[in-house]
């Protein structure tokens, strides 16, 4: 049983046909085929590269980013320091005001000791004159026959003051 028998008039007929079969898709298929396909891959390539400047760009805004976050950062510690700086300040002058007015009231009040001070002393002198007056009078009223009697009683009044 023979299934299948060779002729040589079909192989050649069916290279043919394969042959213009070939030539036409070669002339009208082929060439719009790899048009299609270089259209293709110039589009992917055109993608890709717009990929990759996307990819760039993100890296540069990220770059930037860090860049405008590091400089805000920079400001912010400038700000933090000037705060400082000026919470110094016035703690210092506050500090110097309080100082001045603290030597003005102790100074006011050495005057006024001193004031106070002087008043006494004046009062001081004039209970002295005043006493010194009454011991004149005394020795005045008083009719002493020496001189010793005269002494003696001096010396007592002299005591006396010295007590009070």
């Amino acid at each position: 049983m023979e299934l299948i028998k060779p002729e040589i008039g079909l192989i050649v007929w069916q290279t043919v046909v394969f042959v213009i079969l070939v030539f036409l898709l070669a002339k009208f298929a082929w060439r719009p085929i790899l048009g299609l396909i270089k259209e293709r891959e110039s589009s992917i390539n055109d993608a890709l590269d717009s990929a990759e400047k996307a990819r760039l760009e993100m890296k540069n805004l990220q770059a930037s980013n860090e860049k405008l976050i590091k400089k805000a950062r920079e400001e912010r510690d400038e700000m933090l320091k000037e705060a400082r700086t000026i919470k110094e300040k016035m703690i210092s002058e506050a500090s110097t005001e309080a100082e001045e007015k603290a030597s003005k009231i102790l100074a006011n009040a050495q005057e006024t000791i001193i004031a106070e001070k002087q008043a006494a002393l004046a009062e001081i002198k004039a209970q002295v004159a005043s006493l010194s007056i009454e011991i004149a009078e005394k020795v005045v009223k008083k009719e002493l026959d020496s001189k010793e009697d005269q002494m003696k009683l001096v010396d007592s009044m002299l005591d006396d003051v010295k007590l009070n």
